[in-house]
C-alpha cells in the first residue's frame, strides 16, 4: 500500500501533523510520501499563499480574525464557497499525480487539498480517490462541510459541533489530532544540559513563527523566584534578537528547534500559543498549561476548548499571564487536575490509531480490486 500525505504551508501545525503521520506510517512499514499541496498542483502559488497568510498575521492578527469571521458567516449560508471553486481547478493535476504514482490512500491535513480531493470524486474521474481529512484544531473550520472524505479525524468531545456543521456522523473518527508515537518515546530530559537543578522550568512556545508580544511580559516572569525560562521564538529572528538583549541568567532562548519534544518533556509548566497541534503536543506529555497570545479566530476556539475541559488556563492580558503562572507553579492540586483532564481527553495513541484505519482502507481497496 502507498499513502500520500498532503499539507499546505499556512501555519506550521498542518505540516507538523503531516510529518507525524508520515513517521507513524513508516514505523509500521507502510510506504508513504509527504508533499506540500502546491508543490503538486501549482508550485508558483506556494510562495504567494505563504506571503498572503503571513501578511494577515501582522500586528495582533486582526486581519486574520476578520477574514476568519467572514469565512464563518459565509459557511453558514450553505452556498458553494469561493474557496472550493478555486481548489476544484486543481482536480485534474492532483488526480494525475495520485494515479501516476499509484497511491492507494490520501491523507489531507489541510482544507485546500481536501476540497480538491472532494472535487475529484464529485466529477466522476475513472477512479474514486480514498481519502482521510485531519482536522488539526479544536473547532470545525469554515468550509470543512464542503469536503466529503471517507473519514474525518477530530478531537473527542467535538462530535456535536461537527455534526451541527453538516458533517455526517458516520465519517467522524474521534481519535484526536495525530502526534507520532516516537515524539513521546524518544524525548530526552535536557535539564542537566542547561544546569537546571532545583529550579522550576517554564517553557514558552510561540508557534513556528514566533507570534505574540512576549517581550512585554517576559521581564516580569523572570522576576519570579526559583525558575528558569526557555522561550522558543520559531522562525521570528527579530524576536530572538530582541530577547537576546535581556541580560538575565534565568533566560534560555531558542530559535526554530527540531527537539521541541525534549523541551516539553523537561518543563514543569508550559505557556503556549494555542495552536491545535502544539496544544496537543503539550497535553500528550501531560503538562500544566497556560494558553497565551492566540491568533484571533481558530486559536481562540482552541484555548476555549482546553479551558472548558479543564486542560489549561487561558490568559487574556499581561497581568493574567504573570498571575496565573505564579498560581500554577505552586498549586499542585490544580496541576494534577489539569493532567487528569488531559489524560481523559487527549489520546497518546492518536497517530497509531489513525494508521490502523488507513491500513483497513488499504485492505478493503485491495479486496475491491
Amino acid at each position: 500500500m502507498r499513502v500520500l500525505i498532503l499539507s499546505c504551508s499556512t501555519g506550521g501545525g498542518h505540516n507538523s501533523c503531516a510529518r507525524y503521520i508520515l513517521d507513524e506510517l513508516k514505523v509500521n512499514n507502510i510506504e508513504a510520501v509527504y508533499k506540500d499541496f502546491y508543490d503538486v498542483v501549482n508550485v508558483n502559488i506556494k510562495e504567494f499563499s505563504e506571503k498572503v497568510y503571513l501578511s494577515t498575521l501582522s500586528g495582533s492578527g486582526e486581519i486574520f480574525k476578520n477574514i476568519y469571521k467572514l469565512g464563518e458567516l459565509y459557511s453558514k449560508t450553505k452556498m458553494r464557497s469561493p474557496v472550493y471553486l478555486i481548489n476544484k481547478f486543481h482536480r485534474h493535476t492532483l488526480y494525475k499525480y495520485i494515479v501516476d504514482h499509484e497511491f492507494d490512500v490520501v491523507v489531507a491535513t489541510h482544507l485546500f487539498p481536501a476540497l480538491t480531493l472532494t472535487a475529484i470524486n464529485k466529477y466522476n474521474f475513472p477512479k474514486k480517490i480514498k481519502f482521510i481529512t485531519v482536522a488539526t484544531d479544536y473547532e470545525p473550520c469554515p468550509f470543512l462541510e464542503e469536503t466529503f472524505p471517507d473519514f474525518l479525524v477530530i478531537q473527542k468531545g467535538l462530535e456535536d459541533k461537527f455534526i451541527k456543521k453538516g458533517i455526517a456522523d458516520n465519517i467522524l473518527l474521534n481519535t484526536g489530532i495525530p502526534v507520532a508515537s516516537n515524539f513521546v518515546t524518544k524525548a530526552k530530559n535536557i535539564r542537566d544540559k542547561f544546569k537546571i537543578k532545583d529550579e522550576k522550568l517554564v517553557l514558552i512556545m510561540l508557534g513556528s513563527m514566533g507570534f505574540g508580544k512576549i517581550s512585554e511580559v517576559l521581564e516580569e516572569i523572570l522576576q519570579i523566584d526559583n525558575i528558569k525560562v526557555m522561550v522558543v521564538c520559531g522562525t521570528n529572528q527579530k524576536l530572538y534578537t530582541e530577547l537576546e538583549k535581556i541580560n538575565n541568567s534565568k533566560l534560555i532562548l531558542f530559535g526554530y528547534t527540531n527537539n521541541i519534544n525534549d523541551l516539553i518533556y523537561s518543563a514543569d509548566v508550559v505557556l503556549s500559543k494555542p495552536g491545535g497541534l502544539s496544544s496537543t503536543e503539550i497535553a500528550i506529555f501531560r503538562k500544566p498549561l497556560l494558553h497565551i497570545f492566540p491568533i484571533p479566530g481558530i486559536e481562540t476556539y482552541n484555548a476555549n476548548f482546553f479551558e472548558e475541559k479543564g486542560m489549561s488556563l487561558k490568559c487574556g492580558s499581561k497581568e493574567e499571564i504573570v498571575e496565573k503562572l505564579k498560581k500554577l507553579l505552586v498549586d499542585t492540586k490544580l496541576q494534577k487536575l489539569m493532567i487528569a483532564k488531559q489524560e481523559e481527553f487527549i489520546n497518546q495513541d492518536s497517530a497509531s490509531d489513525l494508521v490502523k484505519v488507513i491500513s483497513k482502507i488499504g485492505d478493503k481497496k485491495e479486496k475491491e480490486e
